[in-house]
C-alpha cells in the first residue's frame, strides 16, 4: 500500500471523515446481512422450504400418475359401457 502524502490537515481530515463513513457503512452491512440470516435460519421458513420442496416433488408425481392412470380408466370405463 502506497503512503499518502497530505498537503493540509484539511485534507486528512477529509480522509478520516471517508474512512469513518466506509467503516459506518460495512457495519451496516454486516448487521443487514445478520439479519437475513437469522429470517432465513427462523423455524417458520425452514418449515416453508420443506414443505415447499416435497410439495413440488409430490405435484410432479401426481401430475406424472394421473398421466398414467387416465388413459387406463378411459380404456377400461369405454370396455366397460360395451359389455366387455
Amino acid at each position: 500500500m502506497e503512503t499518502k502524502k497530505y498537503s493540509s490537515y484539511d485534507q486528512i481530515e477529509l480522509e478520516l471523515k471517508i474512512l469513518k463513513l466506509e467503516k459506518d457503512l460495512c457495519l451496516q452491512k454486516l448487521i443487514w446481512n445478520v439479519h437475513k440470516v437469522k429470517e432465513e435460519l427462523s423455524p417458520q421458513n425452514i418449515v416453508d422450504e420443506v414443505v415447499g420442496s416435497y410439495k413440488s416433488i409430490l405435484s410432479n408425481s401426481f401430475e406424472t400418475i394421473l398421466g398414467k392412470v387416465i388413459p387406463i380408466l378411459v380404456h377400461w370405463l369405454s370396455k366397460k359401457k360395451r359389455g366387455n
